[in-house]
């Protein structure tokens, strides 16, 4: 691992005199130097022990880039202002040390960069110039999906599988890893990006040309965050945010407020840190987040295991804000012991946060820091929760679960209901599961799924499910054979400790296999449910559930047939394919009758906290950790059996459906255009509340029917190979067919009607929205969409940018924007626009069948950050909406 920290290093800029008196060495104890590095307190500004850490990291990054160009003095001080110059959305320019891109959205990344290599060629230039300026990590882990589930070569089939699939792309990735300077690629199973980055990308202070410096990391995957557990500024962006900083560009970003978020007490036994990761989501969604840093601090901090603030760090996308931020304290040293770092590069990242005031001790009164606002929560009252049916943020106690289910489904269809008759409510539907007679409701777990990076970098929940499912194994309880279970870990680590506890043994019992390294049902590759299963669900309309440990759970995202879907910690995962259903009371009901003929209580098999503790302190162990990754760069031999282009120019295949070269690339030249015109734009979908990027650009499977269906099918690829809209993101033609493809978004136009149609205004024929794009766009019509607050919100692709702008979109109207999908359509050059506060498409009474016609400046030097713009309908009606262009590059 320390030796990884040293084989990728960027080059440090030389800062000018201005900043050379702050460089400081900092000696070892025993004598000799680690190094040096800018010292934040050499500024001598009494400002800056009041700065938040988390601010204290971007003051750094200034002082140390500092060229009086591209990062100036105004900059710093701003930065050392912050307290006043935050509030007043003051700009700065930040270079993050390193990025990380996964599969699906970095794949269209680095896609990108091997275009523009055929940019620079065809300008005449040399296209070897083209490679990242600081260390790119791409881990794919996006690729694998649940086909082959309770069985014990469910990993090996699963993982033959995702290569036959995805051998074109994977060839590509190889053939960048050795194409491009500054550029590692781990190949699929090495794990999930996120918990790879935690446990073994992660430097937390690096070390360049004799320099000491945070690291900072920038990722196309929102929950990039989840490395802020470990004291590291890092955040998701849009593949456009992430291609920039990748050629050596600083991001742009206003410099944030920051919440201060003060835990105290500790968490009671049986509760666990997902339980107070959905509480913390619900609090700052409720308080409101978006573009904002949160900082956690108290003395409640000191009690939670990093491995636990990893959960919380990793929900941030879910409540809106940037970053989730712990500052390095002694649980950060601990962790990186455990994780396999030297004891001499513990010292050095210890010895460099203490000298430059980036160091924290939970246990004492912090006097220093002040925060743009303040929460605060004590631990004690963290309940068991779950979270869903459709949103992460909406929060249901367990011990309300049974009232809360019956509520949502009499309630009318939204984000909390569903709208079945109240005599309906307890129907069963009988069918025949391969010769055995089985039976579903309303409310019947159908998915059980233990996976994603949120969870299973945590080993106190890991264990909890292993004991939970050791205990019903010992009860003699077991999982009905029709609800399809999987274990996804997001490392190989969480295997080894699993199998030498022994408690894999009793989740494969339980059906609970090994199906792959990587994100599975998270995303929505959760494979197909039995057929019988399906049938019965779809010929009944049946509301049937998933339960997974992951981090979303919006609609048509973990499966097409599990219309409610909970959000729970890995043990409440076990324990509800246990009960079956989510139709009950934990507290008072048995989870099924034991082998002894009596009846079995949630308390029966739920573990102590004393019991996994002792579980972890003898099977999670560091050479668990050396052993994994000292091999991980190795690969396997499926990938390093393939065969890869040798070339400096990537050799393009017309016939390919996977990897294609980029329509937005084309005919680029040195001068940019001006903004687009907006004249008589008709309205292509009128939306709704938290419309996230998975109703925009969905990850899921690719159905017969469809738009990208066709284009596949025309170009011989047989349905069985279509695999997902995420796996195709290469592929321009595949982004665009598959925006609003999401079976489960709801569209004004089609008037109650759900899923990805639209209306074609002119004559009131519904059709795709593909086609009906395609059809304006052929009239010569530009487009726009109407949408409520949120809207963007979940993942950092940006294929929901992409994709509009290839259907033709000029521009997105909407009562809110969430932070990275705002970046993404300025990036891509659709206009967002916002509401004025108190208005929205319902309050104008706008129906999306005007014509739109929006007043903005013609030259890119007249439009200012956040100016207003006045949009007029055909029938003359004028509203004036704000520019959400927060800085002047985004």
């Amino acid at each position: 691992c320390d030796q990884y920290a040293v084989e990728l290093q960027p080059t440090v800029p030389n800062a000018t005199d201005r900043f050379a008196k702050t460089l400081t060495i900092l000696p070892k104890p025993g004598g000799g130097e680690y190094g040096k590095f800018y010292s934040i307190p050499a500024l001598n500004d009494p400002k800056i022990d009041k700065l938040p850490y988390c601010i204290r990291i971007l003051l750094e990054s200034a002082v140390r880039n500092y060229d009086n160009f591209q990062v100036t003095e105004s900059d710093v001080q701003n930065i050392i202002d912050w307290e006043k110059t935050s509030p007043k959305l003051a700009e700065i320019p930040f270079k993050p040390a390193r990025l990380v891109l996964m599969d699906n959205t970095g794949g269209p990344a680095v896609v990108d960069l091997a275009a523009i290599r055929d940019v620079i060629a065809e300008l005449e230039s040399d296209p070897k110039k083209i490679n990242p300026l600081v260390p790119v990590d791409v881990v794919i882990d996006h690729s694998v999906r649940v086909d082959v589930a309770k069985c014990a070569d469910a990993l090996k089939q699963n993982m033959d599988l995702e290569f036959s699939r995805n051998k074109e792309r994977f060839s590509f990735f190889k053939w960048a890893s050795s194409a491009f300077n500054n550029m590692l690629v781990l190949p699929p199973g090495s794990g999930i990006l996120h918990q790879v980055n935690l446990e073994y990308l992660s430097r937390v202070v690096f070390k360049a040309d004799g320099v000491l410096y945070p690291d900072s990391v920038v990722g196309t995957d929102s929950h990039t965050t989840m490395i802020n557990s470990l004291g590291v500024a890092g955040w998701g962006v849009g593949g456009i945010e992430a291609m920039a900083a990748m050629l050596g560009q600083p991001m742009s970003m206003v410099l944030p407020g920051v919440v201060g978020f003060k835990l105290t007490g500790k968490l009671q036994d049986g509760v666990t840190t997902t339980d107070l990761a959905l509480t913390l989501t619900q609090m700052l969604r409720k308080h409101g987040v978006v573009g904002k840093f949160i900082e956690f601090h108290g003395e409640g901090v000191g009690s939670i295991p990093l491995p636990a603030r990893a959960t919380i760090a990793n929900m941030t996308p879910e409540y809106g804000a940037t970053m989730g931020f712990f500052p390095v304290d002694q649980v950060a040293l601990d962790y990186l012991r455990l994780i396999g770092r030297s004891d001499e590069t513990v010292s050095m990242i210890e010895a460099y946060l203490r000298a430059n005031n980036m160091f924290v001790d939970c246990n004492e009164p912090q006097t220093g820091p002040v925060y743009s606002s303040d929460l605060e929560l004590d631990l004690t009252t963290v309940e068991p929760s779950v979270a869903g049916p459709k949103r992460p943020h909406d929060r249901v106690p367990l011990k309300e679960m049974k009232s809360d289910w019956h509520a949502c489904l009499g309630n009318e269809v939204g984000f909390k209901g569903y709208a079945v008759p109240k005599e309906q409510h307890n129907k069963i539907v009988k069918f025949d599961f391969h010769g055995q007679p089985a039976e579903i409701t309303h409310g019947s777990v159908v998915l059980a799924a233990v996976c994603s990076s949120t969870n299973s970098s945590n080993p106190s929940v890991m264990i909890g499910a292993g004991l939970v499912a050791k205990k019903a194994c010992e009860l003699g309880l077991e999982v009905k054979p029709w609800v399809k279970t999987s274990l996804a870990p997001g490392s190989l680590v969480v295997t080894k400790y699993l199998e030498h506890s022994g408690l894999q043994e009793y989740l494969n019992h339980q059906g609970f296999h090994l199906v792959g390294y990587g994100c599975t049902t998270c995303i929505g590759n959760s494979g197909d449910l039995d057929k019988s299963l399906s049938d019965a669900i779809v010929d009944n309309d049946v509301v049937v559930v998933a339960v997974l440990s992951g981090n979303r759970n919006y609609e048509g995202r973990v499966h097409p047939l599990t219309r409610a879907n909970y959000l729970a910690s890995p043990p409440l995962v076990v324990a509800y394919a246990l009960a079956g259903t989510v139709d009950i009371d934990f507290e008072n009901e048995p989870i099924g009758i034991g082998k002894d003929g009596k009846e079995v209580y949630f308390k029966d098999v739920w573990p102590t906290n004393e019991e996994i503790e002792q579980v972890i302190k003898s099977n999670v162990l560091p050479k668990m950790f050396v052993d994994t990754y000292g091999s991980i760069t190795e690969g396997n031999d499926a990938w390093n059996n393939l065969v890869v282009p040798k070339e400096t120019l990537y050799p393009w295949d017309p016939k390919s459906t996977y990897i294609h070269k980029p329509a937005y690339l084309e005919n680029i030249t040195m001068t940019p255009p001006g903004p687009p015109s907006v004249k008589d734009a008709y309205c292509l979908l009128s939306l709704g509340d938290s419309i996230t990027t998975d109703h925009i650009s969905p990850s899921g499977v690719i159905k017969p029917g469809t738009p990208a269906a066709k284009y596949l099918l025309e170009r011989g690829v047989k349905p069985e190979n279509f695999t997902t809209y995420g796996s195709r993101r290469a592929n321009d033609e595949i982004v665009v067919r598959g925006a609003f493809a999401n079976i489960r978004i709801v569209n004004k136009l089609l008037e109650g009607e759900v899923g990805p149609k639209t209306v074609h205004v002119p004559t009131g024929e519904k059709h795709y929205v593909f086609d009906a794009a395609m059809k304006y766009k052929s009239e010569g019509h530009d487009m726009v969409i109407l949408a409520g607050d949120e809207y963007g919100a979940g993942s950092s692709r940006d294929s929901a940018a992409k994709g509009p702008l290839l259907l033709g979109v000029k521009a997105v109207i909407a009562k809110g924007f969430e932070r990275i999908h705002r970046s993404n359509l300025v990036g891509m050059g659709i206009i967002p626009l916002r509401f004025k506060a108190g208005e929205d498409a319902d309050s104008l009474n706008l129906s999306g069948h005007e014509c739109f016609t929006i007043d903005l400046p013609r030259k890119i030097t007249e439009i200012r950050p956040g100016q207003d713009v006045t949009v007029t309908t055909q029938n003359g009606k004028s509203f004036t909406c704000t520019l959400c262009i927060n800085t002047q590059i985004v």
